[in-house]
This record gives C-alpha cells, sequence and structure tokens, in this order.
C-alpha cells in the first residue's frame, strides 16, 4: 500500500542543512501495523510530517519517494494533495488538545472535515460526524461541547473519529497515547484495534513505548539518528534483538512477568544532527563498537527473511550465516 524509498528531509539553519531523515526506507501492506520507534529527535514524527506533505519551512524533502498505491505523493500538486490528504492518508498527531481548535465544538470540526471532501449537506455531515463519535463511544450529545469540556480520553477519541471521517485506508498515529494514564491508553488501544479489525485499515504507528508497540504492530522498524537501524517481525525484535541500539531500547524497560534484573539503560545521547558522527552514528554511544564502525557507515541489509538489520561484517555477536 505504502512503500517509501530513499527518503531525505533537512531542516535549513544560518549554519547549513540539518539532515533530519537520512535514506529511510519502508513499506506498509495492507492491513497492517508498522511500529517505528527510537528517541526524541530520531527523524520519527519528521517521516510522519513528510508522508503527508505537511512539513513546514524550514524543514523540506530533499529526495526519495514516497509511493502509495503507486502513486508518488512527493510529486502531487497542491490541489491533488487536498484529496489526498484524509482520504488516502489521515493522521493522529501527537497532544490532542493541541490539535483541535479550542473555541469551536467538536462537532463542527469533524463536519468541517467531511463537507471539505466530500459533496454532502451539513444535514448529512452532522449525522455522520453524530456516528463517528458513536463508533469511539463518545455520547453524540458531545458533538457541541468544546476541546476544553472533554477529558484528555475523550479528546483523544475525538482526533481519531476525525481520522477516520472518511475511511482512509492508512492512518498515522503519532504518539496517540502521550498524556494519558495507563487505563486510558489501554482502553484506547484496544478501541483501535477494533477499529482496525472492523475497518481494515494500515496503520503507521510511532511511539516511545517499545512494550506498547510490539504488542500492537505486526512489524518494528528502529530509527536512530535519521536512519533505520533495525528493521523486522515485532515478536522476533523482541525476542532476538540484533543491533546494540535496538538491544539498550528495550532492556531499558522493566519486565512484568519472570526474575528481577537491573535495567540497563543506554549511556550518552542521540548525536547533534548538525555534525553527526561519522560511520555508525550510534557509535559514541555503543559499548561493542569496533574501529572500523567509526568510519565506515554500516548499509542496512536484510540478514534473515524478513529482519533487516544496519550492521559490519564481523558485529560482536552477530553471526549472520547462523541466525
Amino acid at each position: 500500500m505504502l512503500e517509501v524509498r530513499d527518503l531525505r528531509v533537512e531542516y535549513l539553519s544560518p549554519k547549513g542543512p540539518v539532515r533530519a531523515v537520512d535514506g529511510v526506507s519502508f513499506s506498509i501492506g495492507p492491513g497492517e501495523v508498522l511500529g517505528l520507534a527510537g528517541e526524541s529527535g530520531s527523524g520519527k514524527s519528521t517521516i510522519a510530517h513528510a508522508l503527508m506533505r505537511v512539513l513546514r519551512p524550514p524543514a523540506i524533502i530533499t529526495g526519495g519517494e514516497v509511493l502509495f498505491k503507486g502513486k508518488d505523493v512527493l510529486a502531487l500538486a497542491e490541489t491533488e494533495l487536498e484529496d489526498f490528504r484524509w482520504q488516502d492518508i489521515s493522521m493522529v498527531f501527537q497532544s490532542a488538545m493541541n490539535s483541535l481548535n479550542p473555541v469551536m465544538p467538536i462537532g463542527d470540526q469533524i463536519t468541517d472535515v467531511i463537507i471539505k471532501h466530500k459533496k454532502v449537506s451539513k444535514k448529512e455531515a452532522r449525522a455522520r460526524a453524530a456516528e463517528l463519535l458513536d463508533i469511539v463511544n463518545i455520547d453524540k450529545k458531545r458533538l457541541n461541547s468544546y476541546p476544553h469540556e472533554l477529558s484528555g480520553g475523550m479528546r483523544q477519541r475525538v482526533v481519531i473519529a476525525i481520522a477516520l471521517a472518511l475511511n482512509p485506508p492508512l492512518m498515522i498515529m503519532d504518539e496517540p497515547t502521550t498524556a494519558l494514564d495507563v487505563v486510558v491508553q489501554k482502553e484506547i488501544m484496544q478501541q483501535i484495534e477494533q477499529l482496525k479489525e472492523k475497518m481494515g485499515f494500515s496503520i503507521l504507528f510511532i511511539t516511545h513505548d517499545m512494550s506498547l508497540m510490539v504488542e500492537f504492530s505486526n512489524r518494528i522498524a528502529i530509527m536512530y539518528a535519521g536512519e533505520i537501524v533495525e528493521l523486522a517481525g515485532a515478536r522476533e525484535l523482541f525476542e532476538n534483538p540484533l543491533h546494540p541500539y535496538t538491544q539498550g531500547l528495550i532492556s531499558s524497560f522493566p519486565p512484568l512477568t519472570g526474575p528481577k534484573h537491573k535495567m540497563v539503560g543506554i549511556p550518552g545521547s542521540p548525536p547533534n544532527m548538525a555534525e553527526p558522527p561519522t560511520g555508525c552514528r550510534f557509535h559514541p554511544r555503543c559499548t561493542a563498537c569496533q574501529p572500523v564502525e567509526k568510519v565506515v557507515k554500516p548499509k542496512l541489509q536484510e540478514v534473515k527473511p524478513g529482519h533487516w538489520l544496519a550492521y559490519h561484517p564481523g558485529m560482536p555477536g552477530l553471526n549472520v550465516n547462523g541466525i
């Protein structure tokens, strides 16, 4: 359904361009959930905004392809983009309160999306808005409520309802449960999963929470400093992480079952993308770094069916032929 090839995005600055996304490639199939994980600043949200063509200056797309059902999204004219957004791909942005207009009732915000894209009357759009609220378990009487009159979980459901308004085949969810408590988070994710099964859409799921991502995603891509360093099936990645960065991310979360063990974080901080490290960008923080990794950039390669890894031959603990 979606194929991203060698995508590159830069932010222009007085000191020169800063490449926030550097040669990222991945695909999403019909009905699939692809998780995108990594620390803050790794480029996850920039990718999401690039796919929707909603990047604002000083960000610019400098290379690559984004193909949606064979159609080149990066080549679409502005008038074509108006039809593409929300009908083909919709997005649940971070922080529902910031995504909703604080001075408009939520019903008007939903109907605006419908009327913009469909030739329907205001009455018909209003009926569809009420239907969407029902789908996300909100009483239709809330159509006249303002965002500040709703709880955090209800606001998030409203944003999801807006994203579902035109039944798009692909939905991007950028931290859809940020700032919600774990009980509401579970309810939201269960509802998204039910809606996905019922309506059949695909999802690009962006979050910091690896445990949540493993439960919800079919495959997971791990990003570091603007690049994908590992991509595999969710369970495979969780049980057999190969990249030192992936191993560090997973070991940073406490297990809910089994014997207790000391959590080990990742030392150091993400690099300054204005001056990224040479070679493997993770090498300044990697405890298993080899000299070659400081000067030669690793290439993302399929080390076994469905499992991709950015690695150098001879990476410690990695026997590609024997995985």
